[in-house]
């Protein structure tokens, strides 16, 4: 006799799975309206970028879904499922738009977990001609909204809260690292990333370092286990002015050529938004770019083309900020969905 199926077997299309899940759906497409409504009446207008590009995006810690575009002819090139549609965005601001938004299907490899599905929505959205600031207001503003479109006051994250309607905490990267890892971050930036300093003094904190450890390997690991969780703690934390060797896409600060313009919008401890005041140094671009290839190459042995039609597209790009805001992890935070495939309406199997 086999063994019956526990609950976490069935399928998801099952009609018992289904109708737990369909509330935190219904509630997505409530926040999907009010998200749509704030745009529009800002007169931005809603794009579609192509999710089959060139590159999938250069950051070395990107991994993308590889397929062969046959063509008639039966020739075969490499393309590649985008891992969001910054690039194809910006080429519409080189064109002549000036406010949009995409709420964007994009595809992630190696990732898998409660935050984190292969195939997910990204709500990206660019203004040109303005400051990161009126990004980062934009943000603060559609989470308000967002939330009251599906009825909720507080927002949750296993036991975490925070409520979308105060005033939010704004910190730098380097005020984080000091307060809660008890390390001066700018010291290890001399001005290029001095390694052995940085590890010096995360060994210092506790925190264990490998002897192949890059400095961006080491700033990821003091984040994610000192910083992250303890972001967004009763309110949103906007964490900015992040090192601009971990800002591949974002410009320098006028104020310190070692930070750069780069924000992320935190909530009960997740990344909810990543945004930039835009780069458009082609040649700038182009060095970072090598320099993130170089080191996926290093640590993976594989590497993603350049997007050539890009780079040129950045010579005619306005002055602009933009963000890419995790859709779904929105919607858990507002319904308190504790997997990210509550909030899906056909889960990747």
């Amino acid at each position: 006799m086999s063994t019956p199926k526990s609950p976490q077997d069935s399928p998801w299309w099952s009609a018992d799975i289904h109708a737990d899940r369909r509330p935190f759906l219904i509630a997505r497409n409530q926040i999907k309206r009010a998200a749509r409504a704030f745009f529009e009446a800002q007169a931005f207008t809603e794009v579609e970028c192509g999710a089959l590009q060139v590159s999938p995006g250069n950051e070395a810690h990107l991994h993308a879904f590889a397929t062969d575009m046959i063509g008639p002819d039966a020739a075969s090139v490499r393309r590649y499922l985008h891992t969001s549609p910054e690039f194809a965005a910006k080429k519409l601001l080189a064109g002549g738009e000036t406010r949009i938004f995409d709420f964007a299907r994009v595809f992630r490899n190696r990732e898998r977990g409660a935050l984190h599905a292969p195939e997910f929505t990204m709500l990206e959205w660019y203004r040109a001609n303005e400051s990161y600031s009126v990004i980062v207001a934009d943000c603060l503003r559609l989470l308000s909204l967002a939330a009251s479109a599906a009825g909720a006051t507080t927002l949750k994250h296993k036991d975490r809260t925070a409520s979308p309607n105060v005033e939010a905490e704004w910190l730098t990267v380097t005020a984080a690292f000091a307060r809660y890892a008890s390390i001066d971050l700018l010291a290890s930036l001399t001005p290029d990333a001095d390694r052995d300093i940085l590890a010096r003094a995360a060994q210092a904190q506790g925190i264990k370092i490998s002897a192949d450890d890059s400095w961006s390997d080491i700033f990821s690991r003091v984040l994610v286990e000192r910083v992250e969780p303890l972001l967004g703690q009763g309110r949103p934390t906007v964490l900015y002015e992040y090192p601009r060797v971990e800002a591949a896409l974002a410009r320098a600060c006028p104020h310190d050529a070692r930070l750069a313009e780069r924000f992320e919008l935190y909530v009960c401890g997740v990344e909810l938004a990543n945004g930039f005041g835009e780069l458009t140094d082609t040649q700038e671009q182009r060095a970072r770019f090598e320099t993130e290839m170089r080191e996926k190459e290093r640590v993976y042995g594989e590497r993603y083309p350049i997007d050539e039609d890009f780079l040129a597209a950045l010579a005619h790009m306005p002055p602009a900020s933009g963000v890419a805001l995790g859709f779904d992890r929105l919607v858990m935070l507002i319904t308190g969905a504790p997997h990210i495939d509550k909030v899906l309406w056909t889960p990747t199997a």
